[in-house]
């Protein structure tokens, strides 16, 4: 058999794999808006196995499964064998050998290149406490459909150095582009942690007003992620002054688009003025992970399909 191939992190494909990806994504999504069936992954399993709380990410991948002609299996590690101490090179032994494809949303990203080490089919990160690649996959393609192409524009992100953020600085180094990147003291992005090569794509600003000034797209997330509860009264006297309002995206560039990967505490990392005004793209955002999901699942199981997305 050959290799699978995975989708761990977001430096996992290259720029050119890339631009066929989300060219995929706007044939097959322009395709669900007209309800013409695509069935690519008829007769084709995705096993999903969570360890984290979703919404998005189980709604995408499930829906988009089916809307693909395959199905898609729930696993949630209370419920199996891997609850019980079950070593993670075993499961990925016998559920690749049962199913297609595996997404997995856990904690540490040593877990899942474990599994992906011993699977026989492709696995795909639906989010680790390092990456969170399907998420800026999406938000790159709401970027495009927006604004056109990311190359060369300026991301502001403010607030913590968690996985999304790692993975904007991934992305920024494969597809060219600047993130300024805004966290208090002690938060700060650990470069060798996100995985980065260079730094030449990054910058680190200590006021948040200075990172968003002129950027393309001003971004956020939680400032208390899943597993980080235990900080949670701490955290918020530390982001206090990092809440993305008004005032940042004003400073912006005029066009500047907002996203925010979900669910979202108003009040907290951003105002109900920016996530409910006429800037935010995160509706479109959230509903982007179904359709690049789809496009990466067909990408792994297929491969490159000629013409069609021309």
């Amino acid at each position: 058999m050959n290799a699978p191939r995975h989708y761990l992190q977001f430096n996992d494909f290259s720029r050119a794999e890339y631009e066929y990806l989300f060219a995929r994504t706007r044939w097959i999504k322009e395709r669900f808006k007209r309800y013409e069936p695509h069935h690519p992954l008829f007769d084709r399993t995705l096993v999903m196995i969570f360890e984290k709380a979703s919404t998005r990410t189980r709604l995408s991948f499930e829906a988009g499964m089916q809307q693909l002609g395959g199905s898609a299996i729930y696993l949630n590690t209370r419920d199996s064998q891997l609850g019980r101490g079950e070593p993670v090179e075993d499961a990925a032994q016998v559920i690749s050998r049962m199913s297609d494809i595996v997404m997995i949303r856990t904690f540490e990203q040593s877990i899942i290149e474990r599994f992906a080490e011993y699977s026989r089919v492709p696995v795909i990160n639906g989010l680790t406490n390092e990456y969170h690649p399907c998420q800026i996959l999406a938000d790159i393609f709401t970027f495009i459909e927006h604004r056109g192409p990311i190359q060369g524009k300026t991301v502001a992100w403010v607030g913590d150095s968690n996985n999304v953020c790692n993975t904007w600085l991934q992305a920024a180094e494969v597809l060219d582009f600047q993130v300024r990147v805004s966290t208090p003291p002690g938060y700060e992005v650990e470069p060798e942690r996100a995985g980065l090569i260079g730094t030449g794509h990054f910058a680190h600003f200590d006021d948040p007003m200075e990172a968003c000034k002129g950027a393309d797209l001003v971004t956020t997330d939680v400032w208390t992620s899943m597993g980080f509860e235990a900080e949670n009264e701490e955290r918020m006297r530390d982001f206090a002054d990092w809440q993305v309002d008004e005032d940042m995206m004003k400073v912006a560039n005029p066009g500047a688009v907002f996203m925010h990967c979900l669910p979202a505490h108003r009040g907290e990392e951003v105002s109900a003025e920016v996530i409910d005004g006429p800037q935010s793209v995160v509706w479109d955002e959230a509903e982007n992970r179904l359709h690049v999901q789809k496009a990466l699942m067909e990408f792994l199981l297929v491969g490159k399909i000629e013409g069609d997305c021309a």
